[in-house]
């Protein structure tokens, strides 16, 4: 995958979690696999988590930090933030 596709990969799955089509859980997972192909093993080494933090994140259980989030979202170039609701 080059550069290209991986920023065009990236926005479509930052798109669809802003309108609410996918979870954090399941835009983790696509992000984490399809970008990087690390198992949650090696992917939560990267990221300085527990491989446990990563699977309730990536199940859409627990209660995660903004800084746990951050920490799995900043290989990707994005941070937690607030945004407008769209109505």
């Amino acid at each position: 995958m080059d550069i290209e596709e991986r920023g065009n990969l990236i926005r479509e799955i930052h798109g669809a979690l802003s309108e609410g089509s996918i979870s954090m859980g399941q835009a983790v997972i696509r992000l984490r696999q399809e970008i990087t192909g690390l198992s949650q093993a090696r992917f939560a080494r990267l990221c300085k988590i527990s491989e446990r933090s990563l699977l309730q994140l990536e199940q859409d259980a627990g209660n995660p930090t903004v800084k746990t989030l951050n920490k799995v979202l900043r290989p990707f170039g994005l941070t937690v933030g607030v945004v407008a609701i769209r109505r």
